[in-house]
């Protein structure tokens, strides 16, 4: 992804565009590596978004509300204590670098009009964030840097800030096609961009292959044997249309979401689409994949315990398995049983064993069964009694045994499922209370852990208007199918795979068949098949779904039914007034 400085220009254009004086309303710090100011102007409320993040560093207007820890980081703290109230007066980049300084105009602790300044760097490993005072001295940053003779620039509060050393490549924007042909003649790499890589600055490896198929037709375009004047007229125009007038395009995945993106078309890859904004493009391209890696990260340990518990049930319930298929023979201890009290005058106490002949074969052969020299005649008859009685027992319990330990592996897939499903702390912790219950996961010893406040079902509303509710875990199905539906609304679940109870609230109607395959839709979607396509699900009124006997929670059986084939898809329906947002999510806290 190309997220290079002339990227960032055109975002910026679009800050200033919409935040040039607007004052700070509030500030959220989500995660390391993430500041959001709210920004409050003449147009609106706008999401400033700031990630100096070495794995993805970026900045832009966001739309989403990340979820907050309950206390703020102290650099939040002092970013609140200095900027609340504040009005943004200017947003400067430095020439082809990452680098932006957003200025405001605000009043230091006697009430006197200063400026303070709040800089970003994200250049790769550098990345950083410094509130800087009116003198230029650092007030703090994100990270601090220590004074050591092989570090150029220490980062530590009241020293001086000292800018990135300049980029001493030519400016793309100010060359003339001259330039261009100066640069394509002189000594250098064959491949043009390459070439284009080594001498311009502010631009992606991503934007010059594009260059070179744009001036050349070929993103491995060699110099050799080329027109250059021809080259040095095409890269011009490329560089004059797109550097001057840039737009936020990319180019989808299988599943819609940028795989890449630039601030020109992104022909390379094949087809490209261009996003409304360069804010809904990034959001596009980064909220869901950090959405993904923060809930992975946090539930990892909880995801490690469930698979070693699937593990061990696992294997317990392959030794009962062969302890079982043991059972099957147990009939011919019942024959040896019926064979030895027929030859109990041919036996002595002391014999290991004995040849009698076998009156279950039509043949009568004689065989040889094994005695114990302990037991006497009588004993050893009883003896093979007791091993057939014992087996047939334990062919019962072992039975019982195995169908519950694949209810119990059912549950512990299911909860799995759920975990991937997580997409907040309050649902994450839903799950571990979920287990903490069922006595799979130790309360944490000695920490106490703040009360989340109970999430509600998610909400969706159809394009007819019937409201449709999906449950995010096992317990939460099982409230919603039990106690929150009436007998005569819609259940829907995905057939014979884990997933979520979907609900649609009748109000004593029928509902229409867009109504139907929307929230079948859902039900595959929040489901173990949300990968797949023309997912049965199973239709059938709530009145008809009953509590599994024993079972865990949210587990249901149900017999009279309907099933549809439907697609997973979350977004066909929405729900104007759900305060959890259009796909269940979590408000933004104050």
């Amino acid at each position: 992804m190309a997220f290079d400085a002339y990227f960032l220009t055109a975002v910026l254009k679009e800050i200033r565009e919409k935040t040039l004086g607007a004052r700070v309303e509030k500030i959220y710090q989500p995660g390391r590596d993430q500041v959001i100011l709210l920004l409050k102007g003449q147009t609106g409320r706008y999401k400033l978004l700031l990630a100096p993040n070495p794995a993805a560093p970026r900045l832009y207007l966001t739309q989403t509300s990340p979820e907050n820890p309950q206390e703020p980081p102290m650099f939040c703290m002092l970013l609140r204590k200095h900027l609340l109230g504040a009005r943004l007066e200017e947003v400067s980049q430095l020439p082809m670098e990452r680098c932006v300084t957003f200025t405001f105009a605000c009043t230091d602790e006697l009430g006197d009009p200063t400026q303070k300044r709040l800089t970003a760097e994200l250049m790769g490993r550098t990345c950083n964030l410094y509130l800087l005072g009116q003198d230029g001295r650092i007030l703090d940053c994100l990270r601090r840097i220590g004074i050591d003779g092989a570090i150029k620039r220490p980062a530590l509060p009241g020293l001086y800030y000292q800018l990135p050393e300049p980029v001493e490549k030519r400016d793309p924007a100010a060359l003339t096609q001259g330039d261009y042909l100066q640069i394509l003649t002189a000594s250098g790499a064959d491949l043009l961009s390459q070439r284009l890589m080594d001498n311009l600055g502010g631009l992606s490896a991503l934007v010059c292959r594009e260059a070179a198929l744009y001036a050349a037709g070929d993103t491995e375009a060699r110099l050799e044997g080329a027109d250059k004047e021809a080259l040095s007229s095409s890269l011009s125009d490329f560089f004059s249309r797109y550097l001057t007038n840039p737009e936020p395009w990319y180019t989808p995945d299988a599943q819609g979401n940028p795989k890449q993106f630039a601030f020109c078309p992104i022909y390379q890859y094949g087809s490209c689409q261009k996003a409304e904004s360069f804010g809904e493009l990034l959001d596009m391209a980064y909220v869901l994949r950090e959405q993904q890696d923060a809930m992975g990260q946090k539930t990892q340990s909880l995801r490690k315990t469930l698979q070693n518990l699937a593990q061990r049930v696992t294997r317990k319930m392959a030794i009962q398995e062969k302890e079982l298929a043991a059972t099957y023979d147990r009939e011919r201890l019942r024959q040896l049983g019926d064979i030895l009290t027929a030859n109990i005058h041919r036996m002595k106490k002391g014999q290991t064993q004995v040849e009698v002949e076998d009156f279950y074969d039509p043949d009568m052969k004689v065989i040889t069964v094994s005695l114990s020299p302990l037991l006497s005649p009588q004993e050893n008859a009883a003896k093979y009694y007791k091993d057939y009685t014992r087996m047939k027992n334990a062919q019962k319990e072992l039975t019982h045994q195995l169908e519950l330990g694949k209810v119990e592996k059912a549950y512990l897939q299911s909860v799995l499922e759920e975990l991937s499903r997580a997409d907040s702390d309050a649902a994450l912790e839903e799950i571990r209370q979920e287990l903490q219950a069922g006595g799979y996961v130790r309360p944490d010893a000695g920490k106490k852990r703040m009360k989340a406040k109970k999430l509600a079902p998610m909400r969706f509303e159809s394009t007819e208007g019937f409201p449709i509710y999906v449950g995010r875990n096992n317990r939460q199905n099982e409230e919603l199918t039990f106690k929150a539906a009436r007998k005569d609304d819609l259940w829907l679940h995905a057939q014979k795979v884990h997933g979520s109870h979907v609900i649609i609230s009748c109000g004593g109607t029928t509902p229409d068949d867009d109504t139907v395959t929307q929230a079948a839709q859902l039900a595959a979607y929040y489901s173990e098949a949300r990968n797949g396509q023309n997912v049965p699900v199973d239709v059938t009124p709530v009145k008809q779904v009953k509590k599994t006997p024993g079972g865990k929670p949210g587990m249901v059986i149900y017999h009279t039914y309907r099933t549809v084939l439907a697609n997973p898809y979350k977004d066909i329906v929405v729900d104007p007034l759900n305060a959890q947002g259009k796909n269940g999510q979590n408000p933004e806290k104050s």
